[in-house]
């Protein structure tokens, strides 16, 4: 990490000696008092062409189009301020911008134009870059805490699934078979792969998070909503930040980034991200902490003006994790409806063991099998918008790829249960996107493309008993189980592959009826296309040709081999009619019927007869039918206050099961008849007076399966007489009825070593109440409800240096954020604990 940070810094010092040689339109924004305003909004009035000042306040943006137009600049606390240009100014502007301690006017750009968010017909939450920084959201696990809607679990980034209003991805253990129904974006790129969700944010300019069907808008259908993030982009103005963050646990967290002219027309951008982090669990068995931090990203970004009228911007980056992670701890046994001897307890006593701790939040483990999750991800894209007519052409290449290289410990014990338990991937993708936007007639504007991806995803496996296997498989009292060997080195080794390949044609009108009312309608056509290869075989243990040993053998593990390929098309779309009564209130309704692709299994399959059942080897779309109503209103000056109400209905709801089988690894997906999710949403921010800010948001959900008649049974119902159990009327997992966050701040106007700047102190809570853990209701999988509080204080400064002391759960609240049963259903289940209290400081140096 040491030499990826020497180099990045000599890269700045050479990108910091440029100078700005582009014939473009230059300026400082600046207060009053002659305070520079580090990243003020600066936009060309009905253009998608739009920059934000750097840490002196200083901006550059091509004027990109025929004279005369308007630049607005917008920033938090201070009235917008439009600047007509007529001609181009032979010196840099001088823009003040006065403070009235109004509310930001946040501009997004999800419709593919630069608008208020206020104004657009969708439920939307916006995150800063700086924002985010100033909470401490480094990924988006953080940002579930600032935005309530989002929910994510991650067992490790393999198994993560991220969630908006419950629905996206199935509870439980990742499956590469299914696609997720929230879609992620970054500089308009589609990540197939939800582990990108676990990165450290790069130099990120602004997230924004949709919620329901965006299936119109963007390239990739998206069922649930979309997280779309921008970067910061190469700036033909040079300067550079430079962050690093120390904290308990041996916390270190580095940021450098610095842009500058390289030529006339080229601007470049460099950003790097480093972190590293001692264990939060004990090992006791090796002495030494685990679940560790070490992550580094570098980014690196060209921008090429050709023309006035053309912008390309060619990006790449790569992001290395090594951690030592992520350890589960046991966090409580169930007895199950298995005989005696097969219960968990019953199981320890024979084997003469016990658990280092039985209470999972002393944070004590003994694994005996290295916890390893490396991942590498990666890409390069190339971007082109060029401005046509009264719109802007988008053309979006961009190729990735994720490396995955685990180990784990699925039995959670000091036991060798499970000696190896890995299953190394590989995914690659190509995707291709473009896109029109623009303005069809004065009262008629227009979003259309075309979308295509192409990805390869390989897992190559290993699954490996030890010598505890036998009594944790142990399903008779016969003898031969003890034989002695039988088990040890007894695996299976995998070798699974899906091809899938999606095409789409997407579009969206905005049509102003009359002053205020508009009518978007929506389409797509979809193509989706999956070819899947699965073949496992087993290997070792004991060489035998007694029959009885080898059907043993087989009730553990046994070999699986089967093809399966599958497309199919699907016509989408949604309908939304809004109506904007004054400034201060718009009101919109949606209805949406979307769909999410067919699926198949490529982690087992459970077996009959000894025989894998085949008929689940493919998984049904999913068919969506979603309804939603809400209104965004600013009730009185420097106030915000949106309400949101849906309901979703799913056919064939693609759930992830944890099967009792061993050999059905990370279980497997299957249809639920139907489900519903309903509930509200409330966002609100407001401006006390110049000094005091606050915010929040609440959610309700309700989710329920409204028809499940095979699910698999509770930990609790392993072993009863039956396979499958009816659900319905249940509610679905990682479902909290109740979620939301509230947040303030107090600022006043400070100078810290000669720079002028702002003393703040900063508060940020969420809360959400309790959840099932487990796709069939279990009374033992039960994540409670918990509060977390963070809070921060410090000298903040657009230039110069910055500090931030900061605290994360300072009330050291102990809590889970998911519960699993371990491999086999044996009865004991594992927890993702939430950190403990974590806290530390962090300076800044703007230059």
């Amino acid at each position: 990490m040491k030499t990826i940070i020497k180099n990045t810094f000599l890269i700045i010092l050479l990108l910091g000696a440029s100078n700005t040689f582009a014939q473009i339109i230059t300026g400082r924004v600046i207060t009053a008092e002659n305070t520079p305003l580090e990243l003020a909004n600066v936009i060309i009035n009905g253009t998608t062409l739009n920059t934000t000042t750097d840490a002196n306040g200083d901006f550059s943006i091509d004027s990109a189009g025929k004279l005369p137009f308007t630049l607005l600049i917008k920033y938090t606390g201070y009235k917008t301020e439009r600047v007509a240009i007529t001609t181009l100014p032979l010196t840099p502007l001088s823009i003040i911008l006065s403070e009235d301690n109004q509310l930001a006017e946040v501009v997004i750009s999800s419709r593919r134009r630069i608008e208020k968010a206020q104004n657009v017909p969708i439920p939307i939450s916006v995150v800063s870059g700086k924002q985010a920084e100033q909470a401490g959201a480094f990924n988006v696990n953080r940002i579930k805490e600032l935005i309530p809607s989002v929910q994510l679990y991650s067992s490790n980034p393999r198994n993560t699934g991220i969630n908006i209003r419950s629905l996206g991805s199935p509870f439980g253990l990742t499956n590469d078979g299914i696609d997720p129904g929230v879609g992620f974006y970054v500089d308009g790129v589609y990540y197939a792969r939800p582990a990108a969700t676990t990165l450290d944010f790069i130099d990120v300019s602004q997230i924004e998070v949709l919620r329901g069907p965006q299936g119109t808008l963007f390239g990739k259908n998206t069922t649930a909503g979309a997280f779309n993030i921008t970067t910061r982009k190469p700036s033909f103005t040079s300067g550079a930040n430079f962050e690093v963050s120390y904290g308990n646990y041996s916390f270190l967290q580095a940021k450098a980034s610095v842009t500058g002219a390289l030529g006339k027309k080229v601007a470049g951008r460099i950003s790097f991200s480093g972190t590293q982090r001692d264990g939060l669990i004990d090992n006791v068995a090796t002495g030494r902490p685990t679940n560790t931090l070490n992550n580094q990203g570098i980014r690196g970004q060209l921008l090429y003006t050709p023309s006035e009228n053309t912008n390309v911007l060619l990006a790449a980056d790569i992001t290395t994790q090594r951690p030592d992670g992520y350890a589960q701890v046991v966090a409580g046994v169930a007895p199950t409806q298995r005989a005696a001897y097969r219960q968990f307890d019953a199981i320890i006593a024979d084997l003469n063991y016990q658990l280092p701790s039985r209470n999972a939040f002393d944070r004590k483990i003994d694994h005996d099998t290295p916890w390893r999750s490396n991942q590498d991800l990666g890409g390069a894209s190339l971007n082109i918008d060029t401005k046509i007519g009264q719109g802007t052409l988008t053309s979006t290449t961009a190729w990735r790829f994720w490396n995955w290289d685990p180990s784990n410990d699925r039995d959670f014990t000091g036991l060798q249960v499970l000696a190896k338990s890995q299953n190394p991937s590989r995914q690659t993708q190509f995707t291709q996107e473009v896109r029109y936007s623009g303005q069809i007639s004065s009262k008629l504007n227009a979003v259309g493309g075309v979308f295509f991806i192409d990805q390869t995803s390989k897992t190559n496996g290993t699954e490996e008993s030890g010598s505890a296997q036998w009594r944790f498989s142990q399903s008779t009292t016969s003898e031969k189980w003890k034989t002695p060997g039988l088990f040890e080195g007894y695996g299976i080794k995998t070798n699974a592959s899906i091809h899938a390949v999606s095409a789409a044609v997407f579009g969206q009108l905005d049509w102003e009826i009359t002053e205020g009312l508009h009518i978007l309608p929506g389409i797509r056509y979809n193509y989706d296309k999956k070819d899947a290869h699965y073949d496992r075989q087993t290997y070792g243990g004991l060489e035998t040709s007694d029959p009885d040993l080898i059907a043993l053998k087989k009730l553990v593990y046994s070999d699986q081999n089967f093809a399966k390929n599958t497309d199919a098309t699907d016509f989408s779309g949604n309908v939304t009619v809004s109506y904007k009564a004054s400034d201060k209130i718009n009101a919109y309704a949606t209805y949406a019927k979307s769909y999410k692709p067919v699926g198949v299994n490529v982690a087992g399959l459970p077996t009959l007869n000894g025989a894998p059942i085949l008929e689940l080897a493919v998984i049904k779309p999913e068919k969506v039918n979603h309804y939603e109503a809400g209104v965004k209103t600013s009730p009185f000056n420097n106030a915000v206050l949106n309400v949101t109400f849906f309901n979703t209905d799913i056919t064939d709801y693609q759930t992830n099961v944890q099967a009792a089988e061993l050999g059905v690894n990370r279980g497997y997906l299957a249809n639920a008849d139907k489900v519903r999710v309903r509930g509200a949403e409330l966002d609100a921010s407001f401006v006390i007076n110049e000094h005091f800010t606050i915010n929040g948001a609440a959610t309700y959900t309700d989710g329920k399966y409204i028809k499940f008649i095979n699910a698999p049974l509770p930990l609790e119902e392993t072993g009863s007489a039956v396979s499958f159990k009816d659900v319905s009327g249940s509610e679905l997992p990682g479902v909290s009825k109740w979620a939301g966050s509230l947040g303030g701040e107090y600022t006043t106007a400070a100078k810290l070593f000669g720079n002028l700047g702002k003393f703040f102190v900063g508060i940020d809570s969420y809360a959400r109440s309790e959840f099932s853990s487990s796709p069939s209701a279990s009374k033992y999988l039960v994540v409670d409800g918990y509060a977390i509080v963070n809070g921060r204080f410090g000298f903040r400064a657009s230039e110069g240096l910055s500090i931030n002391f900061w605290a994360r759960n300072i009330l050291d609240k102990d809590y889970f954020e998911q519960l699993l049963p371990a491999g086999g259903n044996s009865g004991h289940y594992a927890g993702v604990l939430g950190d403990q209290r974590t806290y530390g400081i962090t300076l800044k140096y703007s230059l």
